[in-house]
């Protein structure tokens, strides 16, 4: 049994984290640069995918590995919808498409999901710890960035049923370190972790023409070029 399960998968995205935090769309957002059109694509890439992460995390609740990172509170499906309605209009679910990138993210999901369902906590842990340690000043760049009104386009960032974050991600962790698997299944496991960092990024890759396009590739490569100090997190965990 590995009884460190949750510091392993801190440990080893470390590296994962701090490229995801360096890409250029990335960048541009923690430094308040945020172009509407571009990051309404990456909320409907984020609906895609954390809707197929869900589906498979509640048909798996009674998976002996699977049911420790089961917390429906942690769920985004609700607020993505409550956002791309926001973003798009009404008719949200007409006008929204899933990128290659965002294809590749959910198709790798559903395969883990079906052949090694433990790899699940790689997923789970890169994105849902992500979102409850930078949310809140991610949430507050999107408001500042695209004059958003206060509570509009930014339920994602909203977890109504996690009063105290701090204590809930302490809880979480304790719950990966009760998960029955041995140190080789949770070397995978961290693997898979490093894997969904890279599926992200590639999602944030794919915006970035767009919000060039918008912003002038001047401003891109000012915004891009130098090395930020601090740090906090617009995907990945922490």
């Amino acid at each position: 049994m590995s009884s460190h399960l949750a510091e392993k998968l801190r440990e080893g995205t470390k590296k994962a984290h701090t490229m995801a935090e360096n890409m250029g769309f990335v960048r541009c957002f923690l430094r308040g640069v945020v172009e509407k059109n571009s990051y309404r694509k990456l909320v409907a890439n984020f609906y895609f995918a954390y809707t197929a992460m869900e589906e498979e995390l509640e048909r798996l609740q009674d998976h002996p590995v699977v049911s420790k990172v089961y917390f429906p509170e942690l769920h985004r499906k609700g607020t993505l919808e409550q956002d791309l309605a926001y973003y798009y209009g009404s008719d949200w679910r007409e006008q929204i498409a899933i990128t290659p990138a965002g294809q590749a993210y959910v198709d790798r999901i559903r395969e883990v999901a079906n052949s090694h369902p433990e790899l699940l906590l790689g997923h789970s842990y890169t994105r849902y710890m992500g979102d409850l340690s930078g949310g809140q000043i991610l949430k507050g760049i999107a408001q500042r960035a695209m004059n958003l009104s206060e509570g509009e386009g930014v339920a994602f960032y909203e977890f109504d049923e996690i009063p105290d974050e701090k204590a809930f991600k302490a809880k979480y962790r304790a719950s990966l370190d009760e998960a029955p698997v041995d140190e080789t299944m949770a070397d995978r496991i961290v693997e898979e972790a490093n894997d969904a960092f890279g599926l992200n990024m590639e999602m944030f890759k794919e915006l970035e023409g767009n919000l060039i396009k918008a912003i002038g590739q001047m401003l891109f490569n000012t915004l891009t070029s130098r090395r930020r100090r601090g740090s906090t997190e617009l995907a990945t965990a922490e």
